[in-house]
């Protein structure tokens, strides 16, 4: 029996454009800026610690925007860089440059599941501040109230089924008891490698066949 949910951002609750056309830009063009202007801040300087730690050697605040710039155009799941784009795309969501995309079946079936007395959860690459901004500034109101908890690369890869028995773990939950959602198969196989049950995103087009996943295509074809 499925007590609580485990999805995906990108593809899942939302459009792959708006990351990819909105929010990764936007942490690109205010990256160099963000890091000169924050580089003292506590929470930030540990980040750019984080990146000298990550390639193995010291770096100046010119190399580190760089590395970052790097990452960021090759779409590495770097948790410093992560965790900095979280920090950037806060400034852009307090400014009003944008709101969080959710597919309109998302609020509904959040809701749904949480009436039925299902704890939800969000697992992705983007970090834990990311996930709140965008769930706490969608159109559709803030949805952060109608989530139990957050995960991303601290917790380990999304292709790795150690992380979702890691995350079984944290929620005290058996395994099969949990509910995997995305629309990547790596990370569906991951997730039913460590015992969860997964079904896959097709949002865009007809549905494919994903072998060793059942496929649909919005959050109203899941029913648990």
């Amino acid at each position: 029996m499925i007590k609580a949910i485990v999805t995906d951002i990108e593809g899942t609750t939302t459009s792959l454009s708006f990351v990819k056309d909105v929010l990764f830009p936007y942490a690109r063009s205010h990256l160099a800026d963000y890091v000169q202007s924050h580089a003292q801040q506590p929470a930030v300087k540990a980040l750019l610690d984080d990146v000298c730690t990550t390639v193995g050697k010291d770096l100046t605040p010119a190399d580190i925007t760089a590395q970052l710039l790097v990452w960021l155009d090759n779409d590495e799941k770097i948790t410093p860089l992560k965790s900095l784009q979280g920090l950037i795309w806060l400034d852009g969501y307090q400014q009003g440059a944008f709101t969080g995309h959710i597919y309109p079946d998302v609020p509904l079936a959040f809701r749904a599941w949480k009436a039925a007395g299902l704890d939800l959860y969000i697992y992705s690459s983007g970090s834990v501040q990311a996930q709140k901004l965008l769930f706490g500034h969608t159109s559709y109101g803030d949805l952060t109230p109608l989530l139990s908890g957050y995960f991303d690369t601290h917790i380990g890869g999304k292709r790795e089924a150690a992380s979702y028995q890691a995350i079984a773990d944290q929620i005290g939950l058996p395994a099969p008891c949990v509910l995997f959602l995305s629309d990547i198969k790596e990370e569906l196989d991951a997730a039913q490698a460590a015992g969860f049950a997964t079904l896959c995103l097709c949002r865009e087009g007809v549905l494919a066949d994903v072998p060793g996943h059942k496929v649909v295509g919005s959050f109203a074809g899941i029913g648990v």
